[in-house]
């Protein structure tokens, strides 16, 4: 069967031009979709965190609240590196047991 040279139902430059646009319209959604998910972060942190109210407290009061602070942070330090180990060492597994497995080879 002899190959049939098939023409392009559009231009070169309609074809650059439309994807362009296509670009252009897919950079305006992600530009938005970005200013929603910071709008979004802000009402939940507005939401979820009471103001900080440090005015007129001693050095003391202020000493304690960065104690207080300062162990939640610790807190959460802990609690995030054992999510990232754990999630580091399911990764491992799933990657030797794939390694082991009969049908990998």
């Amino acid at each position: 069967m002899p190959e049939v040279e098939r023409k392009s139902k559009i231009t070169a430059s309609r074809k650059l031009m439309l994807k362009s646009l296509m670009l252009a319209k897919a950079k305006e959604c992600w530009e938005q979709e970005h200013e929603e998910r910071e709008a979004e972060k802000v009402r939940y942190l507005a939401e979820r965190i009471p103001t900080l109210q440090t005015r007129g407290l001693s050095l003391s009061a202020l000493q304690d609240l960065c104690r207080e602070l300062h162990a939640k942070v610790e807190v959460v330090d802990e609690e995030r590196y054992d999510i990232e180990a754990m999630s580091g060492m399911e990764g491992r597994k799933k990657m030797f047991d794939a390694a082991k497995s009969p049908t990998s080879q």
